[in-house]
């Protein structure tokens, strides 16, 4: 019964409106989030974007992603890094790991105890200097 009064190309557009609906809305977070995200941007141009994207949605999306959109890639790997650089220092301050210096006396002495080789060694400092 419902097979008549609902057709299946009305299933399918229905579909495509809500697929299309939720881009849009997930552009949106995007775009906001980036707005929010640039450094390059005083408090006045992002409040200026902002009303821009909210007043008039599509024309101040197509505007944002042509004039900044190739730069938003750029700026969420620069936050991405930064978080992962933090999440690392977080690690290991949790996790008591010592300096620099104190880890390389560790290797020193493990070093002439026998236990690594010279080659073990050079990787192993190579990696807590860098």
């Amino acid at each position: 019964m419902i097979a008549y009064t609902y057709p299946l190309l009305s299933i399918f557009w229905t579909m495509l409106e809500f697929f299309l609906f939720f881009v849009w809305i997930w552009l949106l977070v995007g775009i906001f989030a980036d707005i929010f995200r640039s450094h390059d941007m005083g408090g006045l141009a992002k409040a200026l974007w902002v009303i821009f994207v909210v007043i008039f949605p599509f024309l101040g999306v197509l505007i944002y992603l042509i004039a900044r959109g190739g730069s938003m890639h750029e700026r969420a790997e620069r936050q991405a890094a930064q978080q992962h650089k933090a999440f690392d220092a977080y690690v290991r301050h949790a996790s008591g790991a010592g300096s620099s210096a104190d880890e390389l006396t560790k290797l020193a002495d493990l070093k002439s105890k026998g236990v690594i080789t010279d080659a073990e060694f050079d990787a192993q400092k190579a990696k807590i200097l860098r």
